[in-house]
């Protein structure tokens, strides 16, 4: 049970990494150059469907080092 979770762990770390540096780097808040208007910020498409699978994956990420943690 042990060795499924150290392997389901590095897998979901590489994953969650990979998640990561695909994300825009531009899509921040950057309070320099927004209007009044712009503080309304939406994702959309591909945006939206990397930020819920970093969401998921950060999630079981923690779930799993939780397991690991107790199990041990």
């Amino acid at each position: 049970m042990i060795d499924f979770l150290i392997i389901f762990e590095i897998i979901v770390s590489v994953l969650l990494i990979f998640v990561i540096l695909v994300q825009n780097k531009n899509a921040g808040l950057n309070l320099t150059t927004m209007s009044s208007s712009a503080w309304a910020i939406t994702k959309r498409g591909p945006e939206k469907v990397l930020h819920i699978t970093t969401i998921v994956l950060w999630t079981l990420f923690v779930v799993n080092s939780l397991l690991l943690f107790v199990l041990s």
